[in-house]
């Protein structure tokens, strides 16, 4: 243990003096502040329609608040005179101005009338009409209005509904791109160190101490520690910069509880791919082989990352994305999206997090025989084959 935290103590202090290191984690933290403060901006913006009313429409101010109401549409109305509601349009003061109470509904906008306010108005001139035709009939309008909004519809629901707010979905989202580029980066980082140490020799000097796997631990759990620190301050920025600005509106146990499994389930990713990228970097002797030899591994963590950010924002109860999100090669990157969205039952969460404590200490086995029997071959591409064969 003392060799291991020894070689994991050098990669930790070279990483952090490593100006690529900083400047990348400064620039993840500036994107995930800066998208809190756009957002902040995006959602300063009124959530209600101003609308005027003019003496002569003056009928349909209350049948406007109530059709708005029952459509979850938040109108205001004021009452003005046609003249002063028609400048109040064309200074922006005022959304839209109704000039008549009879079908079709007058109204005066500056450019374009907005959507959900059509939709409103739209209900109000049809009720209108009917109104009308009931009166022609020898009806009791009031009466008729009343009996119809008595109506409404029973809803049975066999399966409670598995539906994310925007606030979940957009924190899944963030997940799902922190945790692959983590995974990505860090990765790689493995890799490229072992092939680095395996091509400027320095690896034989090393393997003339410490044993291989000893070497090949310390620099996983090494870089592992650097890309911890990484994640854990670029997450904790993005939700204090989130909560700060009101872009989320997160509990201090929800905020802490993403920050959470999102550490974990990097720790579970990165140790097992890391292990799998080390030893599939020790096949190679140059770093312009090191894209093509890693290409497997890194497709696997690829699909994951694909199908969750693709399906999972439409559908977070997807029953593929659940089953692939229990298989531990696609677990580190389907898994804690699904968490921050909040649609895992419990058991899912345990079965996944056990089958990657499962698979980890297997793959350090593999890793470990390939890379003992691979890292000390120089010139041409080691076969898998030959790599796996007991020297």
């Amino acid at each position: 243990m003392s060799v291991i935290r020894l070689i994991a103590g050098r990669e930790i202090v070279t990483r952090l003096r490593s100006k690529v290191f900083r400047i990348a984690t400064l620039i993840s933290v500036v994107i995930l502040v800066g998208i809190a403060l756009i957002s902040k901006v995006a959602g300063n913006g009124p959530d209600y329609q101003d609308v005027g009313v003019t003496p002569g429409a003056g009928p349909l101010a209350g049948v406007v608040t109530t059709t708005a109401e029952s459509i979850q549409f938040n109108v205001r109305i004021h009452a003005v005179d046609e003249a002063a509601g028609r400048q109040q349009v064309r200074d922006g003061k005022l959304d839209a101005l109704l000039t008549g109470s009879g079908a079709p509904v007058q109204v005066v906008v500056k450019s374009e009338l907005d959507e959900g306010l059509r939709s409103v108005l739209q209900l109000v001139a049809q009720r209108a009409t009917l109104d009308q035709q009931v009166t022609s009939l020898g009806g009791d309008p009031a009466k008729v209005a009343a009996a119809v909004g008595t109506a409404s519809v029973a809803v049975s629901a066999l399966e409670p509904p598995k539906k994310a707010d925007s606030q979940q979905l957009l924190i899944g989202i963030l997940t799902s791109v922190l945790i692959y580029m983590a995974l990505l980066l860090n990765g790689q980082a493995v890799a490229q160190g072992v092939v680095e140490e395996k091509t400027s020799r320095v690896v034989e000097i090393l393997l003339a101490t410490v044993r291989p796997w000893q070497l090949m631990i310390g620099k996983v759990v090494g870089l592992g520690t650097v890309g911890l620190i990484q994640v854990a301050i670029i997450a904790a920025s993005g939700v204090v910069a989130g909560t700060a600005t009101g872009a989320l509106h997160l509990h201090l146990t929800a905020a802490v509880s993403t920050i959470v499994w999102l550490v974990v389930w990097f720790l579970l990713g990165y140790t097992a791919y890391a292990f799998a990228f080390a030893a599939v970097a020790s096949l190679v002797s140059r770093q312009e082989e090191v894209a093509s030899a890693v290409t497997p591994v890194l497709m696997l963590l690829i699909i994951g990352y694909v199908i969750g950010i693709s399906i999972l924002p439409s559908n977070p109860g997807s029953g593929l994305v659940a089953m692939l999100s229990l298989i531990p090669v696609f677990a580190p990157t389907l898994m804690p999206v699904r968490l921050a969205l909040g649609v895992v039952p419990a058991w899912q969460a345990v079965v996944s997090v056990a089958g990657m404590v499962v698979i980890i200490p297997l793959l350090l086995w593999l890793s470990a025989r390939i890379y003992r029997n691979a890292v000390l071959r120089s010139g041409a591409r080691v076969k898998l084959r030959d790599a796996w064969r007991v020297r």
